[in-house]
């Protein structure tokens, strides 16, 4: 069968989905991969095929447009970043706040995150190329859209908490609950009103937010009570072009401490070098040895002077961590996967939107702990990570984990599942 992979143009939205496109390839069947122009060098460095659709760039040669686009993603991200995704607050769960969020999110996903700008060119290739299947990650809808005009299977991917159909359920139920002259549902209406420019004679339907089911790579007793169809699927890490360096081919001499921080502009504004050096003078006081990625053209500013702690660039985390006692991290899904895999404890440096509720997971599962990252001092995180070294019921609640993740079928197993839900789905060629 033919397979179309759609994603955001980023590496750590598509890296995810790198294991499953390759094992359906493997299998025999055809592969395509779509996004933006600016992820076109990435995807193909992962040996598929990649189909450039839209123009991300437009706004670079309008200053208004690129001001209103900045705008919006400003505001998208303010709220996603404050909202109360792990459900404490219920005053943050009211329909008028849970409107507010579709308000926001839905410019964010048609104009921010490029669904509208690449609908077009997508669906034309869908026409043209007929895919059986359309496998898309979460914030691009845009290929559940090609896949009803026409008449392919679809599936939703994701590989962390799945919030996106917590909120949504949560909206639908209480926007039934009011009077038919008082609802409103702006997903509806923009997915609604796309397909009818499209010319798609299917009305709107919840299977364009959720997929016509969902393959979840997250551990079984972290997944969000959703009323969807899933299939489980082993978490297998995809780092991209590496090598393994000479230091990190031995054992550790001490306890290993992985830091790492991701490519989120936020959690870079926030750490400064003045922040981040403290923070390395406070571990270094732990008989550990600290590894920092991604810092490596930041060490002649950094001078920590501690022999203990390595300062370094890029490191593929699925040959780092399986060396580690701990991982200090901002949430990302990508480190706190990996981190499972390999049964590694973690102290989770929330900063809103979906990482709080990571971070309490973690810690009520006992596989690590968690703090804003407003909150951190470096006392506070010496603290979080001697604890998470030392205390034994991190390491087993970490290993438990790991035990389920490893009992979920591999991408490899998946694939026939995915064939005959893709024979029983599939529609009729618009």
């Amino acid at each position: 069968m033919r397979v179309l992979f759609a994603t955001l143009p980023h590496s750590t939205h598509w890296y995810p989905l790198v294991p499953l496109a390759w094992a359906l390839r493997t299998a025999g069947h055809e592969v395509r991969v779509a996004s933006e122009p600016e992820l076109v060098d990435v995807i193909t460095g992962t040996g598929l095929t990649a189909v450039p659709v839209g123009r991300r760039n437009w706004a670079d040669d309008d200053p208004a447009g690129r001001a209103l686009l900045d705008a919006i993603h400003d505001e998208a991200f303010a709220h996603l970043c404050a909202f109360d995704f792990a459900g404490r607050d219920p005053a943050q769960w009211t329909w008028e706040r849970l409107l507010c969020l579709e308000h926001v999110t839905v410019p964010g996903h048609s104009a921010v995150l490029g669904n509208d700008s690449v609908l077009d060119e997508l669906v034309a290739f869908a026409r043209a190329w007929r895919p059986d299947l359309v496998v898309w990650e979460t914030y691009t809808v845009a290929g559940a859209v090609a896949a009803t005009v026409v008449g392919a299977a679809h599936a939703r991917m994701i590989a962390g908490p799945d919030v996106t159909m917590r909120v949504r359920r949560e909206f639908l139920r209480q926007t039934g609950k009011r009077p038919v002259e008082h609802r409103f549902d702006p997903t509806a209406e923009w997915l609604g009103w796309t397909l009818e420019r499209l010319g798609c004679a299917e009305p709107f339907t919840e299977e364009l937010v959720t997929g016509q089911w969902t393959i979840d790579s997250t551990p079984a007793s972290t997944r969000l009570d959703a009323d969807r169809s899933t299939v489980p699927m082993r978490y297998v890490p995809f780092n991209g072009p590496s090598v393994l360096p000479h230091w990190l081919r031995t054992p550790a001499a001490r306890p290993r401490i992985c830091l790492t921080f991701g490519v989120s502009e936020w959690v870079a504004q926030w750490l400064t070098d003045e922040r981040l050096a403290d923070l390395l003078g406070a571990l270094a006081e732990l008989d550990v040895e600290v590894v920092v990625t991604g810092v490596a053209d930041r060490a002649e500013r950094l001078r920590t002077g501690a022999p203990n702690v390595r300062l370094v660039g890029f490191v593929p985390l699925n040959d780092l961590l399986p060396t580690c006692a701990a991982v200090v991290h901002h949430g990302g899904v990508g480190t706190k996967a990996t981190a499972e895999l390999h049964g590694v404890p973690q102290v989770i440096l929330s900063f809103g939107a979906d990482t709080t509720l990571m971070g309490e997971q973690v810690e009520r599962l006992g596989a690590g702990l968690w703090q804003p990252i407003a909150d951190v001092t470096p006392a506070s995180l010496r603290q979080r990570v001697a604890r998470v070294v030392g205390e034994e019921s991190f390491a087993a609640g970490a290993r438990r984990l790991r035990d389920e993740l490893l009992a979920a079928p591999s991408p490899n197993e998946v694939v026939p599942v995915l064939e005959k839900l893709t024979a029983e789905r599939r529609g009729r060629p618009r």
